[in-house]
């Protein structure tokens, strides 16, 4: 399927639904979308519950290695990014240009859509409806309660389906984690964004990135865009900070003060990964609700792509032959292979985004143009590059000269 979503879209009504499934997967972002996909391809019977009209704020950049792995069309790329410019607190600015290839840029109201038909086309049913609670049948069957209604009429009515599994994809403040691990919780930075029409002129190939305390205390600013649109948005885990303040600075800063506002949305993302993805039982956790978000990037979507796919192959070991301990394989696996990269930007982060100062002396790094190579290098293709020691120690040795003040800004 390469086409985009009908404006129709197909939904199953909860009366029509069978007794008992053998997946329900709340949540229908990228998470959840795919995982539902991958099990309705394997065979199983899947219920795809997701609350519609739900647009995640986020810049919508996914790198070519997600466009390859997941099959995205080119339909659904709004804009070809080929470089990026960091801008400091003083107004200093680096380019990055990517170098080869570019960074695919997604609408959300459109991108996700889009995966949820796709999982439906492959047998997923769709019901539109809010997850509410997960009870148990005597026999300790997963019993999960949704609610549907709520439109012109003001009516809702809650349905119960039973399942084999539960696959919680349904955000940073997922209500499956809450009820069915307990405990578990991750910080979360607030994000809001607003979309803009693009005005004539406006450069559709380069992101801008404003690593300014004014704009944000902790995080960034973002100006992408995408084709007729440009999100504008900023992120902070600091409480009381004016994200509408910021995004209005940004505005002036990125001359688009006077760009028509189209809409404007918000939602916590979270700054690391959960230790637990799972309850040992039934119930396993993916996207943003596992806490699947690069820091220092905010990098998303791949990640929950990605663990979507690997929610999945661990659920359907665990139908197979309903041993929960297949339900660990999917959090090891995603950390073998991202782990080591979120730690590394968790540090920067820590220590990058906390002063003007700092901040400024990490955007003259920026320039160097091994730091260039390898930072798109590890974007692109989610992978730490390990070819190339000797750029690494120069790299290493540039930071410690930026970090001990010895180098120039």
């Amino acid at each position: 399927m390469t086409d985009l979503p009908p404006s129709s879209p197909s939904f199953c009504a909860p009366d029509s639904l069978p007794e008992k499934v053998d997946v329900v997967v709340v949540g229908g972002g990228p998470a959840g979308a795919t995982a539902a996909r991958a099990l309705a391809q394997a065979g199983h019977a899947v219920v795809l519950l997701d609350r519609e009209g739900r647009i995640k704020p986020c810049g919508g950049a996914i790198p070519p290695r997600a466009i390859q792995d997941f099959e995205i069309p080119d339909a659904l790329l709004c804009a070809r990014i080929t470089s990026a410019r960091m801008i400091a607190p003083s107004g200093h600015a680096v380019d990055m240009p990517v170098g080869d290839g570019f960074v695919g840029m997604v609408d959300r109201s459109i991108f996700d859509p889009w995966l949820r038909e796709r999982a439906a086309q492959a047998g997923a049913l769709r019901v539109s409806g809010t997850f509410r609670t997960l009870e148990r049948d005597p026999d300790g069957t997963a019993v999960v309660v949704f609610r549907v209604g709520a439109g012109d009429t003001g009516e809702t009515s809650d349905h119960r389906l039973r399942t084999r599994a539960v696959i919680g994809a349904d955000g940073a403040l997922s209500q499956v984690a809450r009820q069915a691990l307990p405990g578990e919780s991750v910080p979360t930075v607030a994000a809001y964004h607003e979309i803009v029409r693009t005005p004539p002129g406006f450069d559709n190939t380069r992101c801008d990135v404003y690593y300014q305390g004014r704009i944000s205390p902790d995080f960034y600013g973002w100006v992408f865009p995408h084709g007729d649109t440009i999100s504008i948005g900023v992120g902070t885990e600091q409480k009381g900070f004016s994200l509408r303040g910021a995004t209005t600075l940004l505005r002036e800063a990125a001359g688009l003060t006077q760009a028509e506002t189209l809409r404007c949305e918000g939602a916590p993302i979270p700054l690391r990964p959960l230790r637990r993805w799972d309850n040992g039982r039934d119930v396993l956790l993916a996207g943003d609700a596992a806490g699947v978000v690069a820091p220092s990037s905010g990098e998303g979507i791949y990640y929950a792509l990605e663990g979507g796919r690997l929610a999945a192959r661990a659920v359907e070991r665990f139908l197979a032959d309903g041993n929960p301990v297949h339900l660990g394989e999917a959090r090891r696996t995603f950390m073998k292979d991202h782990g080591m990269i979120f730690r590394i930007l968790e540090i920067m982060q820590r220590f990058w985004y906390c002063s003007d100062e700092r901040r400024e002396r990490f955007v003259a790094i920026c320039a160097d143009p091994d730091v260039q190579r390898l930072t798109w290098e590890s974007y692109m293709y989610k992978r730490l590059v390990h070819r190339d020691p000797v750029a690494h120690i120069k790299i290493f040795f540039k930071n410690v000269a930026h970090l001990l003040g010895l180098a120039r800004v």
